[in-house]
């Protein structure tokens, strides 16, 4: 499953076992508040199974499915959330702490450079759908 989540699809398989064994499997039951937008983040989240969505200042909003992926930001700042996250379904979730991201990074350090690839795409497609002035 990580390897078709796009932060981690650079990643060979070594480096995806290394973060399988990192990351804590949870439940989120159908309306559950997964994380507020201004808040601190410590972890990121990999939803698996069900959907949630994702609100930027409480106005445009985004469905995101299995193999979506939100919080990966406070993984390498701890800088407070960018949007608020509210399961639609019942989820299941992989939790990645900064903890275990620093373990990570520490250990296999082409992760990190993998990951900031992916989330360099992420801008780039984020930019790319603003409007231009």
């Amino acid at each position: 499953m990580l390897g078709k989540v796009r932060l981690f699809s650079n990643c060979n398989k070594r480096e995806l076992a290394r973060i399988a064994s990192l990351v804590e499997e949870i439940d989120a039951p159908e309306g559950k508040l997964i994380v507020r937008q201004g808040e601190p983040g410590r972890e990121c989240f990999v939803i698996t199974d069900g959907k949630a969505r994702a609100t930027i200042r409480g106005k445009g909003s985004t469905v995101l499915g299995p193999g979506s992926f939100f919080g990966e930001m406070s993984l390498l700042d701890q800088g407070p959330r960018t949007a608020t996250v509210k399961a639609e379904t019942d989820m299941r979730l992989l939790v990645l702490g900064s903890r275990e991201f620093s373990s990570l990074v520490n250990d296999v350090p082409t992760v990190a450079v993998r990951m900031m690839r992916g989330l360099a795409e992420r801008l780039r497609e984020a930019e790319r759908s603003q409007p231009h002035h």
